[in-house]
């Protein structure tokens, strides 16, 4: 099987009630005077998963089940809605087509990679958004939202914008954007470990999930 990446989403029954959060890698050196520095070793962070806490019945476990056999354990990626991070909306569930900005115009240039800011500042965190929700990307064009499939369109399987050539944004123009999301992840274990107790006797079995990043195997 060749598939790396499969376009479908871990149960939401599920995945709604899992734990987890982002991981980062930093390397911390203490000097002999006390002080330290520190070097990130990761340019972005990557996110951890334990599904098993959001099994609450016989057919959560069968669900997952069925799913880690389609994606052939951890062999093929696939798409998992982060319980408390899958909009571009800073607060609350309303999107807005100038949630987050994703370039500037210069006249010429017409897509646009979909990202989510973290933080205010000189230096705010720029996320790679690389598996945005069909049908909830919206843009806009300084505050002007436009229409998709008349005026832009978006990968869905990359998060790429392409805002097509007659509604090219000026130069200087800020393009903005706003949409729901999913993190492409993996199953990080090639055996389920499931009984019945799981359900009847409240234990909650591990289902490790871990984020891929998936610009760093094109690469490859």
């Amino acid at each position: 099987m060749t598939v790396e990446f499969i376009e479908e989403r871990f149960p939401l029954s599920v995945a709604f009630g899992a734990s987890g959060g982002p991981e980062r890698r930093t390397d911390v050196v203490t000097l002999g005077s006390g002080a330290e520095t520190r070097n990130a070793r990761w340019a972005h962070s990557r996110r951890r998963y334990d599904a098993g806490t959001g099994v609450r019945s016989l057919a959560d476990l069968q669900a997952v089940a069925a799913f880690f056999e389609r994606v052939r354990g951890r062999l093929c990626g696939f798409r998992f809605r982060d319980p408390f991070d899958h909009l571009s909306a800073a607060t609350g569930p309303a999107l807005a087509p100038t949630d987050c900005v994703i370039g500037t115009g210069d006249g010429v240039a017409g897509s646009f990679p979909l990202v989510k800011t973290y933080g205010a500042g000189p230096e705010p965190y720029r996320r790679p958004i690389l598996k945005p929700v069909a049908g909830t990307v919206r843009v806009a064009i300084d505050g002007s939202e436009l229409t998709e499939g008349a005026e832009f369109t978006c990968d869905t399987a990359s998060g790429l914008v392409t805002i097509l050539p007659a509604h090219l944004p000026p130069p200087g123009a800020l393009v903005t954007a706003g949409f729901r999301f999913d993190v492409p992840v993996r199953f990080d274990t090639d055996r389920l470990d499931m009984s019945l107790t799981h359900v009847e006797a409240g234990r909650v079995p591990t289902i490790p999930l871990v984020e891929i990043d998936l610009t760093a195997e094109e690469a490859g």
